[in-house]
């Protein structure tokens, strides 16, 4: 019962109301409900039934979001009649998508629905934003909404697919397959896959009389092309206030944000429908969210923001090239990435791609070493996939070194000649090439073991077999906007080597892609993550893909792989009641990793940096090359030293074992260790000089005048463990750091990146509690907070020099001592007043010399 009305009543009066609500709001549903006569309490009932379903929706945790204040949502999900949706998930289910991933994309596509507006208001306009991961089925997100939305009564779909043929296209080829074709009494297609907008014959008004369908047009964020829809729905007049309307900006990063052609014209479109959303799907949302917030005619998501959660099986940034500790990580449970990337040596890269746009002319690339590797490389995995079986039907390599057409057309007849030669030596069985091919076969799967995937390995003598006609079906497609040549995956399963520049960089998906060659570099973060075509999902071959790139690069990579998990837990940080888009946006816009993208996208940013108040700093890179060994001998020096003077000035504490803590040191001491210590230049959030003015300036506030110095020992050891002495009485066994391979076949630079050094634990070595392992990082915030306010920890870390692997994907750290390697952490309480009124500290890119990115084509009439 219901505050005296019985719960069949209210379910059979509800059932009545979502079929009302259908044609009307649902405050209007609720009115015609009791002007029908039906009993005022049993209405009621069904308007709270209806209120708590929306919340709920509004307020799950999956896919986190926020919404402006007062924002009155509706949909409450699929009804049992609705026929998109369910064409949608058996598509999922064809495409093994998995239980999980399908119940994740109807959840996100409810939640977002949501968040949209009754398709029978009267007025209205929503802007929003959804934010994915590059190749992680965003795509397939705004599909689900589309269905949902066309099932409550949005009338007219407009998908904005970036700038290019080649991914409006494939973005058509899609939603028609998903869409149209499983009711196409229902659907109408405005555009093709052949053809962009083109005006139908007469005006707008009288097509859209004649259509009592459901109206798709799928068009590329192209100035004539946006010019012609504007014009075009100039003629519908007053009609459109009829039509529903949802905009989709599948890459909205992308010319939307301060492109002084194409923005005016995507808002005088959208200013078109009297009834219209408008929702940005992006993975590099840096630059919208530094739009200015106050400027009506811009696209910033003053309605929602939502963040969809990271797919079951997907590889992104994180898995191929690891990612630095954040807040709140557990240094154990942080692995590095697989070791899947492999270096272009800097020597080669000028065999690759011209140095300057005036050399492009005549420069012609080379069969260098590295390119070899990779399509050899590419010939082996494609060959193991087919032993295996299942799958995507495709196989894919990139080769993008320029965005100059000219150098790409060059590279087929070197690729083509290199087809010959493998297809002559392996119909003659040249012992060479088998064994050269063997050892690469060899020496890669045993750098990724396909058991650790959970896929069965695949013998050499197997894949042979499969070799010759892998490389027979192999095509050279030259795939760029001034090319004929395109990749199509319509006709068939394709084997297909790929050359291209921007129309292979961004949205377009390429099918079965399991070898990269990359060796472009781009100015903006956004651009580059977006190039990364090899995110996405490797069903039956998560241990074949390898990427060929500079060391420079992958740095880059790692380091963004860090922003993006950087920026997504910032903004779930924020996504929590009482926060809006329009105060939101305020913090985002302030954070410093999300300011860099191109300049022109900038200009609303407030340069911003982060303190360190609340952070752990700590040595990652260790130079263990011969030249190294001074390095590591004055580190070592300089903690004996400071240990010498915390026995001094400082006083003894109980620790637990295989630990030794100095507390009430003052911080002199800790500013002539940092000027002794020197962390390897790769550590750049551990700056000595920046930490020690911050030091000062918390010394002035009144904070960090005192420190615990700790020296962490190895309280597991083995039998062979080594003891290091520091002074003092100082003596504890040595812990072991292995470092990340992450080498490949290239050649190691002699520098040590053990991705983490300290635990939990260690941190709360001066808290005096039983055990901190199982606490938050804000957990371990708020205790010392409480216990040391105002005091700093720095903790020493003797490593024994060899240090061997225990955890796989490791390799010894083989440092050129006798004595230790020593690491460094240090523990910076939360201030009590504001941190951002003593110091700052922001990425410096004034060194990073690299291309812009190319936007030339947004001046071709493509259409």
């Amino acid at each position: 019962m219901t505050d005296g009305v019985s719960d069949t009543r209210v379910e059979k009066a509800y059932k009545l109301f979502l079929k009302y609500a259908d044609v009307s709001s649902p405050k209007e549903a609720a009115d015609d409900l009791e002007a029908a006569g039906m009993d005022p309490q049993v209405v009621e009932a069904v308007r709270q039934k209806h209120e708590a379903e929306t919340i709920r929706i509004r307020n799950l945790d999956q896919p986190p979001s926020v919404w402006r204040n007062g924002r009155v949502t509706w949909y409450t999900g699929p009804k049992d009649n609705d026929k998109n949706w369910p064409a949608i998930e058996k598509s999922m289910r064809q495409k093994d998508f998995g239980d999980a991933n399908i119940a994740s994309v109807d959840e996100a596509s409810t939640k977002i629905v949501s968040l949209l507006d009754h398709p029978k208001q009267n007025e209205f306009r929503t802007r929003g934003l959804v934010v994915g991961f590059v190749q992680s089925g965003k795509t397939t997100n705004f599909t689900a909404v589309m269905a949902k939305a066309a099932d409550r009564g949005y009338k007219l779909f407009i998908v904005l697919s970036g700038i290019h043929n080649t991914l409006r296209r494939q973005t058509q080829l899609r939603l028609g397959g998903d869409l149209v074709v499983p009711n196409q009494a229902q659907w109408y297609e405005i555009t093709t896959p052949q053809k962009d907008f083109t005006p139908p014959g007469g005006n707008a008004k009288a097509y859209f009389a004649a259509k009592d369908q459901t109206m798709l047009l799928v068009v590329k964020k192209n100035a004539p092309v946006l010019r012609k829809l504007r014009d075009w729905l100039d003629s519908a007049d007053e009609y459109l206030t009829k039509i529903p309307t949802l905009i989709i900006d599948d890459e909205a990063d992308q010319s939307t944000v301060a492109t002084a052609k194409i923005n005016p014209l995507l808002y005088e479109v959208m200013s078109k429908f009297p009834k219209v959303g408008y929702i940005g799907y992006t993975a590099t949302p840096f630059a919208n969210l530094l739009i200015n917030p106050g400027d009506d005619e811009d696209f910033y998501p003053r309605d929602f923001v939502v963040n969809l959660p990271q797919p079951t099986g997907y590889h992104g940034t994180e898995v191929l090239f690891g990612r630095d500790l954040l807040p709140g990580d557990d240094p154990e449970d942080l692995e590095g990435g697989f070791d899947m990337i492999r270096t272009v040596p800097d020597d080669e890269v000028d065999e690759l791609k011209p140095r300057t746009k005036k050399e492009a002319a005549d420069f012609y690339p080379g069969m260098s070493h590295s390119l070899r590797r990779a399509v050899e490389w590419f010939w082996l995995a494609t060959a193991a996939r087919r032993v295996r079986g299942g799958g995507n039907p495709h196989s894919t390599m990139l080769i993008h070194t320029t965005t100059d057409t000219t150098v790409h057309g060059r590279f087929k007849d070197p690729l083509l000649d290199l087809r010959a030669r493998m297809l002559r030596g392996l119909d003659a069985r040249d012992p060479d090439l088998l064994d050269r091919l063997r050892d690469t076969w060899a020496r890669e799967t045993a750098l990724v073991p396909a058991v650790d995937l959970d896929e069965s390995p695949v013998s050499f003598a197997a894949l042979r077999e499969k070799l010759p006609e892998v490389v027979q079906a192999t095509k050279v497609v030259i795939d760029n906007y001034r090319s004929t040549d395109r990749l199509d995956y319509e006709s068939g399963p394709v084997t297909a080597i790929a050359v291209g520049g921007n129309t292979l960089s961004r949205g377009l998906t390429l099918e079965g892609l399991v070898s990269s060659l990359f060796v472009r570099a781009v100015s903006a973060y956004d651009t580059l993550l977006q190039m990364g075509r090899w995110f996405g999902y490797r069903n039956h071959y998560p241990d074949l893909p390898r990427i060929w790139m500079t060391d420079e690069l992958k740095d880059w990579f790692s380091h963004l792989a860090t922003v993006e998990a950087e920026m997504r837990q910032d903004i779930d940080r924020y996504m929590n009641p009482g926060v809006d888009p329009l105060n939101f946006a305020v913090r985002l816009r302030t954070h410093p990793k999300m300011s860099i993208t191109a300049k022109a996208k900038m200009t609303s940013a407030v340069r911003a940096t982060a303190a360190y108040g609340g952070l752990l700093v700590e040595s990652r890179f260790f130079d263990v090359s011969d030249e190294g060994k001074p390095w590591l001998a004055g580190n070592a020096e300089a903690a004996r030293e400071l240990i010498a003077r915390a026995g001094e000035d400082g006083i003894r504490a109980q620790s637990r074992d295989e630990t030794v803590l100095f507390t009430d040191v003052p911080h002199d001491d800790v500013l002539q260790f940092l000027s002794a210590y020197s962390f390897h230049e790769r550590s750049t959030d551990a700056d000595p000089g920046r930490i020690a003015e911050y030091i000062r300036k918390r010394v002035r506030a009144g904070a960090l005048g005192r420190w615990s110095i700790g020296v962490i020992g190895n309280s597991q050891p083995g039998a062979d463990t080594k003891t290091c002495r520091l002074g003092d009485g100082v003596e504890v066994r040595m812990v072991r750091r292995s470092r990340m391979p992450h080498e490949g076949d290239g050649k190691f630079d002699g520098v040590a990146d053990i991705k983490t050094l300290s635990s939990r634990r260690d941190e709360a070595l001066d808290l005096d509690v039983p055990s901190a392992s199982g606490m938050s990082r804000k957990e371990l915030l708020e205790l010392r907070k409480a216990k040391r306010p105002t005091e700093g920890l720095l903790l020493l870390y003797p490593i024994e020099p060899r240090s061997e692997p225990r955890a796989k994907r490791r390799v010894p750290l083989d440092a050129p001592t006798d004595d230790v390697v020593m690491g460094v952490a240090l523990v910076f309480p939360e201030p009590k007043d504001k941190d951002s009124d003593v110091e700052y500290m922001s990425a410096d890119l004034s060194q990073v010399v690299v291309e812009e990115e190319d936007l030339s084509i947004l001046d071709q009439d493509d259409e």
